[in-house]
């Protein structure tokens, strides 16, 4: 199978979110008062209230009146889960939107969420830059940068372990539209990344990035062949299949 290989994956999940990159905040992120620092915030307890002031990086959901945002400042990331939000305000959390929060601070499987939250708009605007964390591979601090906006860099795709370069839902039980998992090397090792459909669908850079008929002309990465000459056999193969069908 030709591998591809990544000159740079950023993934918002799940991922994670990084950087002290700004945009629109003149370089400050002061907090106001009563407003913890995101020190003080880690160092909180769980089940504890807690109040931040974060800028929105990706919106996850909205459901019911209810909200799921992944935030940062210039310091660290906050998972905003199930916050009480109507849809008009959903509709005003843009990338960069300066929120302030007051909820609980959580747990669930080892993702630090704030739960039971409550917001409002504030003036500011910062959208945080990719991270390069890929040295943290494979290390216990790479957990450290949950929630945050990160890449990982000079990775090459591999077999998903069914002559592909992902799957559809962990077992490859699922169609376009599901969950993609799949597989990238370095130095030897290689690790198991998921694109969550929820987060980053079918119409989104990620997802189209390890769809096969997009291949390199669509999916801005480098190695493979061109999308038409995938098109092309993919064309080819269905009309050999179709020719033959009676024989």
């Amino acid at each position: 199978m030709k591998k591809c290989f990544i000159a740079t994956l950023a993934l918002t999940l799940v991922l994670a979110l990084a950087g002290c990159g700004n945009n629109g905040n003149g370089g400050t992120d002061e907090k106001s008062e009563g407003v913890m620092t995101y020190a003080e915030y880690e160092a909180a307890a769980l089940d504890t209230q807690v109040v931040i002031e974060a800028y929105v990086q990706a919106k996850q959901s909205w459901w019911e009146n209810q909200a799921t945002v992944y935030a940062q400042d210039k310091d660290g990331a906050y998972f905003l889960y199930n916050m009480a939000c109507s849809e008009e305000d959903y509709a005003k959390l843009t990338t960069g939107t300066k929120i302030k929060v007051t909820g609980y601070k959580a747990e669930w499987s080892g993702e630090v969420e704030i739960i039971d939250a409550t917001f409002e708009i504030m003036d500011g605007n910062y959208v945080a830059e990719a991270a390069d964390v890929t040295s943290l591979l494979g290390t216990d601090d790479l957990i450290k940068r949950q929630n945050q906006f990160v890449s990982f860099k000079g990775m090459t795709v591999e077999d998903a372990g069914n002559g592909s370069a992902f799957m559809y839902n962990w077992d490859g039980s699922g169609e376009e539209g599901s969950d993609l998992y799949f597989n990238v090397s370095l130095n030897g090792n290689t690790y198991t990344f998921t694109v969550e459909s929820y987060l980053c669908g079918p119409d989104t850079d990620v997802y189209q990035a390890l769809a096969l008929k997009t291949c390199v002309n669509g999916r801005k990465v480098y190695g493979g062949p061109a999308r038409e000459s995938v098109e092309k056999q993919i064309s080819l193969i269905e009309e050999f299949v179709e020719a033959r069908k009676d024989v």
